[in-house]
């Protein structure tokens, strides 16, 4: 049965479109990523990153980025082309900015600066509510934790390094929870309407489901589409606001369709020269901003 509700068919189109991308043959993912090369030069191939594709393989998994490096390759250069190396990764749901480099020891070299801390990358999400204050940053330790509830499950969540004594109110340091990483996001407001922002935020550390978790339980502005972080101790979909909904011409029952707004926008590489990348978000990120009235004013 199709939808006739339009939202709900672009929702639904998309989570087919991920199905599809695990079902079709290997080439035919290679040429996907290859029409979505956005720059190339000898040392490096850069991709816009599809929505709904993981990076590497897994239970569940047969189509990765990680297995079509090879048939890529050739595709790009000729059928004598060494396979490409991934340099870095981007959980299966973000779309945007990927770099491959063409060797191996280019692929080393970058990962040092992501290490390092010397890549600059820019993300976009569009997020639920208001960051109050509307710029800044978020530097809250992340900690992997089981939640308990009716199905036990992981998350990532804040272990801030201090709390509120309960007698006076006051900011107090605590013992720092020796598995928590240090997490640093920047992050300002580029627009907002519909009870939602466009965020432009930069990760200077790297955790996993850093931004996720920051927005979600750091600034209390859950990505759109992030139902993983929207709640703590249940799995359920996001609840949206109903200007939300109306503009989006969703219903809530049908909102846990709705794709994690979450793009890698840009990345500037320091590979001599400096390399400045951009990937303009995909399609059903443009239309959410459209419906949204999510409109960049450009100071």
């Amino acid at each position: 049965q199709i939808p006739k509700d339009p939202a709900q068919k672009r929702v639904r189109e998309l989570a087919a479109l991920s199905k599809q991308l695990q079902q079709v043959h290997p080439n035919v993912l290679a040429k996907v990523l290859k029409r979505g090369t956005v720059y190339q030069n000898e040392e490096i191939v850069v991709i816009n990153k599809p929505y709904g594709l993981p990076v590497h393989g897994g239970p569940g998994v047969k189509n990765c980025i990680a297995d079509v490096l090879p048939i890529l390759a050739k595709m790009l250069v000729n059928m004598k082309a060494e396979p490409l190396h991934l340099c870095h990764r981007l959980d299966k749901e973000t779309t945007g900015v990927m770099v491959l480099a063409r060797s191996k020891e280019v692929a080393e070299r970058i990962r040092l600066l992501f290490k390092t801390r010397q890549v600059e990358k820019i993300y976009w999400a569009i997020s639920l509510g208001d960051p109050d204050p509307t710029e800044g940053i978020v530097e809250i330790p992340i900690v992997e934790k089981e939640v308990q509830s009716h199905q036990p499950h992981y998350k990532m969540t804040l272990a801030p390094n201090y709390r509120l004594a309960p007698e006076d109110g006051k900011v107090v340091k605590i013992r720092k929870n020796c598995d928590a990483e240090s997490a640093v996001t920047l992050y300002r407001r580029l627009a907002s309407a519909s009870a939602c922002s466009l965020l432009e935020l930069q990760p200077i550390t790297g955790v996993k489901h850093q931004l996720r978790v920051h927005l979600a339980y750091g600034l209390g502005c859950p990505i759109l589409g992030d139902h993983k972080y929207s709640h703590w101790s249940k799995l359920a979909p996001q609840k949206l606001p109903g200007i939300t909904l109306k503009r989006l011409k969703l219903e809530q029952s049908k909102a846990r369709h709705l794709p994690l707004h979450l793009h890698a926008y840009r990345l500037a590489l320091p590979l001599g020269e400096r390399i400045d990348l951009v990937c303009k978000p995909p399609l059903f990120f443009q239309k959410t901003l459209k419906k949204l009235e999510l409109e960049i004013i450009n100071d």
